[in-house]
């Protein structure tokens, strides 16, 4: 029999988590300061460039993460309590890994036939719906989407080979 703590597997800790997140925000911010920087971030004769607020955003957030990292990695107190458990890991992960194949589905076969694959796909799989009532609800989604942004909005979204094969 499961208990408590079996069910609640080391998988990374809180510590682990707020270092990791920290970086990213770190590299996010020197990307920002960078690409400012590049495009001008000073005070010109006329005011700012147009880099200059987006350099101090990012300075501010480098600063913050810097901040967080430096709390987390030299406290007296380290929380390593477990950030996630296998149980909840599982669960996104049940979401995490279609999302990331529709996206680059989306890449081969265009927004609305990825679209009813993940529709249907996740109404079969964690809804446990019949196919009586996934097929129009896969098909009828995506075709209205379809009308409403292709044809009433006329804007374009990614299409695949069979909207190319139908003149849009």
């Amino acid at each position: 029999m499961a208990t408590e703590t079996d069910k609640s597997e080391n998988t990374v800790s809180n510590r682990s988590m707020d270092v990791i997140v920290a970086l990213l925000f770190m590299g996010v911010a020197a990307l920002v300061m960078a690409d400012s920087w590049r495009i001008g971030a000073r005070w010109a004769s006329d005011g700012p460039q147009s880099g200059y607020f987006p350099f101090y955003v990012g300075l501010i957030m480098f600063i913050s993460s810097l901040g967080t990292l430096a709390m987390t990695l030299f406290t007296k107190t380290p929380d390593r309590s477990n950030f996630v458990d296998r149980e909840q890991l599982g669960s996104v992960l049940k979401v995490l890994v279609p999302t990331i194949a529709y996206v680059i589905l989306i890449n081969f076969i265009g927004i609305y036939f990825a679209s009813m694959i993940f529709i249907a796909f996740f109404m079969w799989w964690l809804g446990k719906y019949k196919l009586p009532v996934i097929l129009p609800v896969a098909i009828g989604v995506p075709l209205v989407l379809f009308v409403m942004f292709e044809i009433w909005f006329l804007v374009p979204l990614p299409k695949g080979p069979i909207e190319s094969a139908l003149g849009y």
